[in-house]
């Protein structure tokens, strides 16, 4: 009976060695072996492993794509502005020894020493550069230059740098205040400049239409002083020719007319003598007073 359970025992140390010497490595992770403390192996293929059981042992670390985006940062640009600026950076391990060896195999302390040497590149860049430059068509090639040379100075850290990105750039509150001010400023005396132009347009369009209504006027009244003229010598030959044909007829009428215009009213008062020819068809046929 003792027999049988030392065997079993036995048995369960054996499994349970062998089961402690294997170890499994997926695509998305890479590992150091480490022995007694002492990192001895890495760069450990993907798949089933084997280490000494007991003696050795095996940190795992995320090889994916990993991303630092930080707090913005306050940068001085070669105009003596300061700009707040706004990136991240995309970065995989590529040698996990190495990045064991400078960061302890912390992803923390990596990040610290990451973001220390991206802001180091943006005021690096951005020093070199006017506002101008960094928001116009100088843009692509500033991402260029911070992602080639953030990407030489961190073979020390074992990781790959696949993107270092400006993702916003704005000014300072204080900054932002006198801009937007000056903005304003530029707007009025734009906005005012327009005004006294149009204001200008306008008295030019209305002098204009003056001067043509006057114009006009004249033209009108001197034609139609004309065409009255016309009506006024075809009325007179008229007259003429009717007076011509029937004198008598002709004065008759027109002391008609002047009757009716004397007294056409009934308070019309005239001290005239009724001899005179103003009366001569109120008296009789003959000619004689009545």
């Amino acid at each position: 009976m003792n027999k049988a359970l030392n065997l079993l025992v036995l048995a369960g140390l054996i499994v349970a060695l062998i089961l402690n010497s294997l170890f499994v490595i997926d695509e998305k992770e890479d590992g150091i072996v480490f022995q007694f403390g002492e990192a001895i192996k890495s760069d450990l293929p993907t798949g089933l492993n084997f280490k000494l059981p007991i003696v050795q042992n095996v940190k795992k670390f995320d090889s994916r794509l990993q991303t630092l985006d930080e707090e913005p940062n306050r940068i001085l640009t070669v105009e003596s502005k300061y700009l707040i600026v706004d990136s991240f950076v995309k970065y995989r391990l590529t040698d996990v020894r190495t990045f064991y060896d400078a960061t302890s195999g912390s992803f923390i302390n990596l990040n610290n020493l990451l973001g220390q040497r991206t802001a180091f590149e943006l005021k690096n860049q951005f020093g070199r550069r006017t506002v101008t430059e960094l928001v116009s068509g100088e843009r692509d090639q500033l991402m260029k230059d911070m992602r080639d040379n953030l990407g030489s100075s961190v073979s020390d850290l074992g990781i790959e740098i696949i993107d270092f990105r400006v993702k916003r750039i704005d000014l300072p509150p204080e900054l932002s205040n006198s801009v937007y001010e000056r903005m304003r400023s530029e707007r009025d005396r734009l906005a005012e400049e327009l005004r006294a132009q149009g204001n200008e347009l306008s008295n030019e369009i209305r002098s204009t239409a003056d001067k043509q209504r006057v114009i006009l006027l004249a033209e009108a009244y001197k034609t139609a002083e004309e065409i009255r003229g016309e009506g006024d010598a075809t009325a007179s030959a008229i007259y003429a020719k009717s007076f011509s044909q029937d004198p008598e007829f002709y004065e008759f009428t027109r002391s008609l007319r002047g009757y009716d215009a004397t007294f056409n009213n009934k308070s019309d008062v005239l001290l005239i003598d009724p001899r005179s020819d103003f009366f001569k068809y109120l008296n009789k046929s003959d000619g004689t007073a009545p």
